[in-house]
């Protein structure tokens, strides 16, 4: 049995819920909509505004998409009500980054500047050396911001390059200066 499967998911007021015949699920909510095709070994039931995922087969593989299946699905209501974001920061002397309307200009010590461009349903807002990433599909949003960390990673010994907000950077001692040796 999964603990996680088993707990039911609220419907918060102002999100509407709906499921296909074929497993498809539809969440519409203030900030947008979010489609999604659930495993057809699930099924999806609505009860007094919650919705309860259950195991249709009782077979240890049909168990281990169980809880995958719910927390994908609290997921799409959380992102349709209030939204995911991410938070990335850029260390290092002469590392910037410009936002141009909705795409991001990084300039991170190499010979061109990075252009990333935003994908649809991800906003970009910058402050001094903090992007931050957000959008309704918690998946795409981590995404674009592992996918932004990867331009210029952390290094070890002096901590520059791009960082989540809040991440520790395990630093290296360099090279020692040898004494004179007299």
């Amino acid at each position: 049995m999964s603990k996680i499967g088993k707990q039911p998911i609220n419907i918060p007021s102002g999100v509407t819920f709906s499921v296909s015949k074929d497993n498809e699920v539809i969440v519409k909510g203030p900030k947008g909509e979010l489609t999604d095709k659930i495993d057809s070994k699930m099924s999806i039931e609505i009860k007094d505004n919650h919705i309860i995922v259950s195991v249709k087969n009782n077979t240890k593989k049909n168990y281990a998409i169980w809880g995958l299946s719910r927390t994908l699905i609290a997921n799409m209501i959380e992102g349709a009500e209030k939204g995911f974001e991410k938070k990335l920061e850029i260390q290092g002397v002469g590392y910037k980054v410009v936002q141009k309307g909705n795409d991001l200009e990084l300039s991170l010590g190499f010979s061109h500047l990075v252009i990333f461009k935003a994908p649809k349903g991800i906003e970009f807002n910058v402050e001094k050396n903090i992007i931050t990433i957000a959008g309704i599909n918690k998946q795409l949003v981590g995404q674009i911001a592992a996918d932004i960390r990867s331009k210029k990673k952390p290094e070890p010994y002096k901590g520059k390059g791009i960082r989540y907000l809040g991440e520790h950077v395990r630093r290296k001692v360099g090279k020692k200066v040898a004494g004179t040796g007299e």
